[in-house]
């Protein structure tokens, strides 16, 4: 009996496999991932783990006995080498193993620097796995000079936890402004105001020409505004993109990831997608989520698509970033915004989206009612009055009404 196999063991992977047992799923199942650990939270590696404040086992998202007391075979640190779409196989080296369905869930990888420019020096580090955490942890030293490359919420909050640490940091952004693909202005000016009361110099509008070695580690950066920066590691945080080889070599349908349909289906009937890797329709379009949300709920959904629900994929997207005692959380998606509308009330304060009169999103900086009750206005297709909005005196309640 062939079964269902996922590779990927992440958090989408881990909740496939989860929610496919949870409903009713009860033949082979195999989840392969290339690690050599259980699947894992990401966001705390970054922060609380790399702080020192979190233990490794309370990373993983369940017990590696849960797996086995599923029935769900766990292969970990077992990269696939192929996929043989013809004959429904995946391969281990020289092992192969059938599958009737197989789910991708490979996530997404983070974009490196160049060698030519320094990328392959001692101390320069990237932000996605465990084993980058750990690389890193040793250098993360109190006095020690850090250069952040990339001014997104991985560069953000690497230098919240360099700070924390004590080290002096500095952060380089080639774009005009700090978080200008995800935020207005406004989120952008408040979260660079938070950095630099910390201590953080940030440099936007300037880029990196070069880092510089000595004795094959990380000494110094040449900027593209002619400054050169001593420095003792670099964190490398300029995005990330879907992992998309074997579903390339598999020869399936890619856009902006693996395309799938809205039941997570990819351009072969036996193969889904589901999770940073995964593009699906959306208004119109397509579109890819990097979020730990929709890793879950769209994997979710796939599960019990893959069992007959023909259910279609319609998320509510929502992300959080937590950066010094500042906690970011984000309802909606803004693009298109053509209006932000300000609200602060003590010391809470929000930033709410529209296009013309609808709400797209709100970004909910320390207020945690301003997020929910924007999440539940854009899950209700409900639109408040902005001058309401902005108030202060308003209670937010009401709005809901």
């Amino acid at each position: 009996m062939a079964g269902i196999v996922v590779i990927g063991a992440g958090q989408a992977g881990a909740s496939l496999v989860a929610k496919l047992r949870a409903l009713g799923h009860e033949g082979p199942l195999v989840l392969i991932g290339d690690e050599p650990v259980p699947p894992y939270q990401r966001p705390p590696l970054s922060k609380k783990y790399l702080l020192g404040e979190m233990e490794l086992e309370r990373l993983f998202l369940r017990p590696e006995s849960f797996y086995a007391e599923q029935g769900v075979s766990l292969r970990l640190g077992q990269p696939v080498t192929r996929i043989d779409a013809a004959a429904r196989q995946v391969w281990l080296g020289d092992e192969a193993i059938p599958y009737d369905q197989l789910a991708l869930t490979t996530g997404a990888e983070p974009r490196s620097l160049p060698e030519a420019i320094g990328g392959a020096l001692g101390g320069v580090h990237l932000v996605r796995r465990l084993a980058d955490i750990d690389a890193m942890a040793d250098d993360f030293a109190p006095g020690r000079r850090v250069l952040i490359v990339g001014g997104g919420y991985i560069g953000l909050e690497a230098a919240a936890v360099a700070r924390q640490r004590g080290l002096e940091v500095v952060l380089i952004e080639a774009a005009p402004r700090i978080l200008q693909r995800v935020a207005a202005p406004e989120t952008s000016d408040h979260m660079r105001a938070l950095h630099e009361g910390q201590g953080v110099r940030i440099l936007e509008n300037t880029g990196l020409v070069r880092l510089m070695g000595t004795d094959g580690r990380v000494s110094g950066a040449e900027l593209s505004d002619g400054q050169q920066l001593a420095v003792d590691l670099a964190v490398v945080g300029i995005g990330i993109t879907p992992a998309t080889a074997l579903a390339e070599s598999a020869g399936l349908v890619l856009d902006n990831g693996i395309a799938v349909d809205a039941l997570g289906r990819s351009s072969d009937p036996a193969i889904w997608a589901a999770g940073d890797c995964a593009s699906f329709p959306w208004c119109g379009g397509r579109i890819r989520l990097e979020s730990v949300q929709n890793a879950i709920d769209q994997a979710e959904a796939v599960a019990a698509n893959m069992l007959g629900a023909g259910q279609d994929y319609l998320p509510q997207p929502w992300f959080w970033s937590d950066q010094y005692d500042m906690k970011l959380q984000i309802a909606g998606l803004n693009t298109g915004y053509d209006r932000v509308v300000i609200r602060q009330a003590g010391e809470a304060r929000s930033h709410w989206y529209f296009a013309g009169p609808r709400l797209l999103a709100v970004d909910a900086m320390n207020d945690a009612r301003a997020f929910m009750l924007g999440k539940r206005l854009l899950e209700a297709g409900r639109s408040p009055d902005p001058a309401a909005l902005a108030d202060p005196a308003t209670d937010l309640k009401t709005l809901l009404r």
